[in-house]
């Protein structure tokens, strides 16, 4: 391979070959790969802690975002062996992760054209125990204010339940909100929570909110997606970028950001890397919390309902 065709990225104690950097992987705006790589090694030192130790499932693009583009979960044989990997099981066999716990792979992902990371709820080492439980705020057109509505109606039912949250954009429509565990709930528990939750909220506000997962179903209402608990689902990684013209980014809040008429699904976007790295939204974000005491609580809402 000619040095015209590659480009070495020196990612903390690593050197990392990227192939073909000059490929445009976001035609609408001229990225390249290189541009995409540069980008995850700025927001390393951030988005490092979001991702460490949880199995990725990796939106890749070769052809850049117009072409085809694929989720690849298992890890290639070719990968370096330097990258970690975790081997999980699925029905009827395992699926061998890929694991980004360094800058080098970040680096690394972005020269195999991957875009998006996509992460885990739970660390590699203890699957079917989420350390994180999300609430995927999917409205029904490109409108924001129903989002920062349902954003607040969601943190509002957490703070009655005793669960400080946080909260994202996504980087594409709409808002994740986030509740940090402490891991010792199983995964199908920590899922009939969000479930029941979700449906309480959408009892509440019927006009404006629904649980229901069929989009016939919804009527123009905010879809309270709760999907992404489930076993072996993933949700966005903060930081990511995603897959979209003007390469928006999944950025951490603070709530009052929320606030802000500013602030939208796809504010942020690669040319903000240096200020996604300097600031830190999380920086007070509240410790990991139990589920047991808050199921409590939310079962007697449920009886009063």
């Amino acid at each position: 391979m000619s040095a015209a065709t590659y480009e070495t990225v020196r990612a903390g104690r690593r050197s990392v070959r990227i192939s073909r950097p000059g490929k445009v992987l976001f035609p609408a705006d001229g990225l390249t790969k290189a541009d995409v790589a540069a980008y995850y090694k700025t927001v390393a030192p951030r988005m490092l802690p979001q991702v460490r130790g949880r199995p990725l499932t990796l939106e890749r693009h070769p052809d850049g975002i117009d072409g085809p583009g694929f989720m690849q979960k298992d890890t290639p044989d070719h990968v370096p062996d330097w990258v970690r990997r975790a081997e999980l099981p699925k029905e009827g066999g395992t699926v061998t992760y890929t694991v980004c716990d360094d800058t080098a792979t970040l680096v690394h992902l972005a020269g195999q054209a991957c875009v998006t990371l996509h992460r885990f709820l739970s660390r590699a080492d203890r699957a079917d125990h989420p350390d994180r439980l999300v609430f995927d705020l999917d409205p029904p057109d490109t409108a924001f204010e129903p989002v920062r509505d349902a954003a607040r109606r969601v943190r509002g039912l957490l703070d009655e339940l005793e669960l400080p949250s946080t909260v994202m954009t996504t980087g594409s429509r709409g808002l994740h909100v986030l509740v940090a565990l402490d891991g010792r709930a199983a995964v199908d528990d920590v899922r009939a929570f969000a479930r029941d939750a979700a449906d309480l909220l959408a009892a509440r506000h019927p006009r404006t909110l629904t649980a229901e997962p069929r989009k016939a179903a919804r009527r123009g209402r905010l879809y309270l997606d709760v999907q992404r608990n489930a076993y072996g689902q993933t949700s966005v990684a903060p930081y990511a970028l995603r897959s979209l013209a003007g390469a928006p980014v999944a950025a951490p809040l603070t709530w009052d950001d929320v606030d802000d008429p500013e602030v939208s699904a796809r504010r942020w976007t690669l040319a903000d890397a240096d200020a996604l790295a300097a600031a830190d939204p999380w920086r007070d974000a509240p410790r990991p919390r139990s589920l047991g005491p808050a199921r409590r609580r939310l079962d007697a809402l449920l009886r009063e309902r």
